[in-house]
C-alpha cells in the first residue's frame, strides 16, 4: 500500500464547509466581502479581508480560535489516519491558504499524517496582520486555462508525479470537490482513481466531459461515504498491486456527456448577508 498516494483538496472536502467564507462571516466582516467580491480575484480578495481584519482591532489569535471552533466530521478524521496507517502518502493540494490549514489540522491532531501540503502560502507581517499570498508568481502565468491565476492544481499534480517517479510506480487517488479540482482529475492516469463528491462543481465537470479522464472514477456524498469508498479503493488498489490483477469496474451515477470545458475557473459564491 506504500505505492498509494492520497491526495486531497481541503474545503469542503475534509472540511465540510469554506474556511475562507467561515472565518468572514465569523469575523463580521461579511458587508465589506461584498462591496470587493465583484472586482477582486479570491485570492487577493482574501488578503484584502484580513486587512480588515486587522484594522478592527482583530488579532491572529483570534482567527485561529475562529478556524478551531469550526466542525470536523469523525469520518473524515479516521479516513485520514486509516489511510496513513495503511501506508499510503497523504497530500493536500488547496485553494485555501497555510495558516487555516495548519492551524484547522493541528488542532485535531492531523498535521503529522500529511508528507505535503500545497497551497497559498501565509504569513504574519511585522503589524501583526495576516498575509495570503499567491501559489504561483503572477508575474509569470501557469498557462492553464481551468484554474484561477493564482494556483493551478493540474501543475501541482504533475510535479507530485515528477517527484514519486524516482521512487516506483505510485498509483493516485484523488478527492475533490470543486472546479479547480478538474485540471489535476486531467493529471490521473489509469489505474488511478478520481473521488468527486457528487451534486458538487467537480463531479458535475467530470459527468460532462467523462472521455477526457483515464482515471477511474468514484463519487461520493458523505464524509461517511467518503471513508468506506475510500479505504475500500485503497485495499482493492493494494490487492491489485500484489496479483496484477485488472481494476475493477465501480459503479458511477455519470452519465457520459462531452461538452466545451469553461476556460476559466468560476469565482466562488458570493456569501449570503446575514439578515
Amino acid at each position: 500500500m506504500a505505492g498509494i498516494v492520497v491526495i486531497f483538496d481541503f474545503d469542503k472536502t475534509i472540511i465540510d464547509w469554506d474556511s475562507d467564507n467561515w472565518v468572514v462571516n465569523q469575523m463580521g466582516i461579511t458587508e465589506v466581502f461584498h462591496e470587493f467580491y465583484p472586482i477582486l480575484p479570491w485570492n487577493i480578495l482574501m488578503d484584502r479581508m484580513m486587512g480588515e481584519i486587522h484594522s478592527l482591532g482583530r488579532t491572529v489569535e483570534e482567527i485561529a480560535e475562529c478556524l478551531k471552533a469550526a466542525p470536523l466530521q469523525p469520518h473524515i478524521i479516521r479516513a485520514i489516519k486509516s489511510s496513513h496507517a495503511l501506508g499510503c502518502d497523504l497530500r493536500i493540494v488547496s485553494d485555501a491558504n497555510s495558516f487555516f490549514i495548519q492551524t484547522i489540522l493541528k488542532h485535531h491532531k492531523l498535521f503529522e499524517y500529511f508528507s505535503e501540503i500545497h497551497t497559498n502560502p501565509s504569513f504574519v507581517d511585522e503589524d501583526g496582520k495576516l498575509r495570503i499570498l499567491p501559489y504561483h508568481d503572477m508575474s509569470s502565468p501557469h498557462g492553464c486555462n481551468h484554474c484561477p491565476s493564482n494556483l493551478c492544481k493540474g501543475f501541482v499534480i504533475e510535479r507530485i508525479h515528477a517527484s514519486v517517479s524516482e521512487l516506483g510506480q505510485k498509483r493516485f487517488v484523488y478527492v475533490g470537490d470543486g472546479r479547480g479540482d478538474f485540471c489535476p482529475c486531467l493529471k490521473l492516469r489509469e489505474g488511478d482513481f478520481a473521488m468527486p463528491r457528487k451534486n458538487f462543481p467537480l463531479w458535475d465537470l467530470i459527468c460532462s466531459n467523462r472521455l477526457l479522464l483515464k482515471a477511474d472514477v468514484q463519487e461520493w456524498s458523505s464524509a461517511e461515504e467518503l471513508e468506506k469508498i475510500l479505504l475500500r479503493l485503497i485495499t482493492t488498489m493494494s490487492g491489485e498491486d500484489k496479483t496484477s490483477s485488472q481494476s475493477p469496474s465501480f459503479d458511477s451515477d455519470c452519465m457520459v456527456r462531452v461538452v466545451p470545458i469553461p476556460l476559466h475557473d468560476a469565482p466562488r459564491k458570493a456569501l449570503p448577508v446575514p439578515h
